[in-house]
């Protein structure tokens, strides 16, 4: 590592920002990071990997997790250290991994091998998409259900 250090300061009694007006109802705009464990970078590939590969699967855990939509980015710091970032739009009334289910098991322990515990949560100010698209994401993210079409 080189100076500066970045350092990572997860919350772990953290219960959620305030969602901002441009946010549908009954749904969360969550943006976290973690610091990778060091020489984790490559097991986070295969992480990701894995979730690829197991992608059907994943999309069968969406709807008790009323995720809507969810996106993993990996980022370098000046400092070198590397970070994982996770966003995700889901219904505030979801659960989170099941890991009775052979594919959040393996999520889970990825995580547990790959990353610090915990992460940091930024603090969401706006989210702007069309209609058509904030329709779909709170049907979603309220009931799991897709909307009926039009």
């Amino acid at each position: 590592m080189t100076e500066p250090y970045t350092p990572f300061r997860p919350d772990f009694e953290f219960v959620g920002h305030p969602m901002p007006p441009t946010v549908p109802q009954g749904l969360s705009l969550e943006l976290s990071r973690a610091k990778l464990l060091d020489g984790k970078e490559a097991q986070l590939d295969e992480w990701m990997q894995m979730l690829t590969d197991r992608y059907d699967e994943c999309l069968a855990t969406l709807p008790n997790e009323r995720a809507a939509f969810e996106a993993t980015f990996k980022h370098t710091e000046a400092d070198g250290s590397v970070w994982m970032y996770h966003l995700a739009v889901m219904g505030i009334e979801g659960g989170g991994l099941d890991t009775s289910n052979p594919v959040d098991a393996a999520h889970e322990d990825y995580a547990k091998r790959t990353k610090e515990r915990g992460w940091e949560e930024l603090q969401p100010l706006f989210m702007l998409a069309p209609t058509h698209i904030t329709e779909a994401l709170a049907s979603w993210g309220n009931t799991g259900v897709a909307p009926e079409p039009r």
